[in-house]
């Protein structure tokens, strides 16, 4: 097995394609190009579309007219009729779409290609379809190149990879690579990895208006452009809205010749996708509980510390934990302080949906959580401070994945949280330097009466 390094890896590229620019037979292939970069510009920038869903009808628009059948001026009705469905989608949206400069450049690129192919604003809007696969990609290509397969690349009498897991779920709780379990406030966008190979960033937000309590509610995943195995893929998800495929609607690494080595699949609409990554040796699932997402990831530790610079990676929530400044020890939150102090912020009344006191939280997590471990305490927590019992589902599938993602079975249950106090590295330093110093005392003595 080749060791995965920094310089067997390729950064980001977003490379510029013409927008709506060269009308004629060639325009809808361009469009498409323009999508596919806009797409990318949308998940790397995110707060540009806010509440806008222009990503989500781009998305659909390039599923329905990609593929080893691309419609050309014979089969003019079917991509009319994709351009109805994609105007269409865009008129939905147009309400929290306005002042967005994508969503204006989509609707005129929609009328050009509309007029270029004489299409009707009048007909059938069917839902896109997805794309098939050619004959064969349905499973992975016998001669996909070996380092496309981390496993496979790894000689048989060489050892195994060591794996390891990171979780994101509820308000917030993480569980990091080196199974320290903390409990996060972690307002707005955080980065979960940044390695060599992929990006994950989380938004969390408020649960209720005016509360402190937050949770997760966007989920943007980039896959950097890998050798001959995958190229550059973003996956994103926000609250009920769910996607089984690619920002650019394809379900698989692209056209390289590993491509089935990244693949997404859809285990139950809109609430639970899984994506693997075998070029890495990497599992991710990502799941809507209620109305928010829980992150779980199964990564070798060479891929977890395949980063540029370590010492520099201080947000990498996954293998640094939150800062200090972020934690809250939720085992001796109390109910009267989860009501005061994280439903009401600054001084606004909040209405819970549901009102729970610490005995009836108790019994509502005990259905599904039958170990009083760190997961059944953060769905209690959960409860207390936000009143959903959605949550309860989000601990309790959170304990599901890692149990089928962490390597090692005797640590599925944590009962300890992690929490840094405040000082401790410096009065660590301090000892040491104290330690060394009676040493030196000590030899200079012995230097003397020897």
């Amino acid at each position: 097995m080749q060791p995965l390094s920094s310089s067997s890896s390729e950064r980001i590229v977003v490379k510029d394609r013409a927008g709506w620019m060269g009308m004629g037979r060639g325009a809808a292939p361009t469009a498409l190009g323009f999508l596919q970069t806009l797409v990318v510009f949308l998940c790397i920038f995110p707060a540009a579309t806010s509440q806008c869903k222009i990503l989500k009808c781009n998305s659909e628009f390039w599923t329905a007219t990609s593929g080893t059948h691309y419609p050309g001026s014979e089969d003019a009705p079917e991509f009319c009729t994709a351009l109805r469905a994609y105007s269409h989608c865009t008129r939905r949206t147009a309400r929290t779409c306005r002042g967005d400069l994508a969503y204006h450049s989509a609707v005129h690129g929609i009328e050009d290609l509309m007029s270029q192919h004489n299409c009707s604003k009048d007909g059938p809007t069917s839902q896109p379809r997805l794309r098939t696969l050619p004959p064969g990609d349905s499973q992975e290509r016998s001669d996909s190149p070996e380092i496309c397969h981390y496993e496979k690349s790894f000689h048989k009498h060489s050892a195994p990879p060591n794996y390891t897991h990171c979780g994101l779920f509820g308000d917030p709780h993480l569980r990091t690579f080196t199974d320290r379990f903390q409990t996060c406030q972690v307002r707005g966008a955080w980065p979960l990895i940044d390695n060599n190979y992929l990006n994950v960033q989380v938004t969390n937000t408020p649960v209720l208006p005016g509360s402190s309590a937050t949770a997760t509610s966007k989920l943007t995943i980039i896959f950097k452009n890998f050798q001959e195995c995958v190229e550059q893929k973003v996956y994103q998800a926000e609250m009920d809205e769910l996607p089984a495929a690619f920002a650019d609607g394809s379900k698989n690494g692209g056209d390289k010749h590993g491509a089935n080595s990244l693949k997404i699949t859809e285990k139950v609409s809109g609430q639970h996708i899984e994506i693997q990554a075998k070029y890495i040796g990497t599992t991710i699932i990502v799941r809507q509980v209620g109305r928010y997402l829980t992150f779980a990831v199964r990564m070798p530790e060479e891929v977890v510390n395949a980063v540029e610079d370590r010492d520099n990676q201080g947000l990498y929530l996954c293998l640094r934990g939150c800062p200090l400044n972020e934690q809250i020890d939720f085992q001796s939150f109390h109910a009267t302080e989860s009501w005061s102090t994280r439903r009401r912020g600054a001084g606004t009344p909040v209405s819970p949906p549901d009102v729970f006191t610490y005995e009836t939280a108790m019994a509502r997590c005990k259905e599904k959580l039958l170990v009083e471990d760190l997961y059944f305490q953060a769905c209690v927590f959960d409860l207390l401070t936000t009143g959903d019992v959605n949550f309860t589902l989000a601990a309790y599938y959170a304990f599901e994945d890692v149990k089928r993602l962490h390597s090692n079975k005797d640590k599925l249950h944590l009962y300890e949280r992690t929490r840094d106090l405040p000082g401790s590295a410096a009065a660590s330093r301090q000892c040491q330097e104290l330690l060394l110093s009676l040493v030196a005392v000590l030899w200079c003595l012995v230097s003397v009466f020897s």
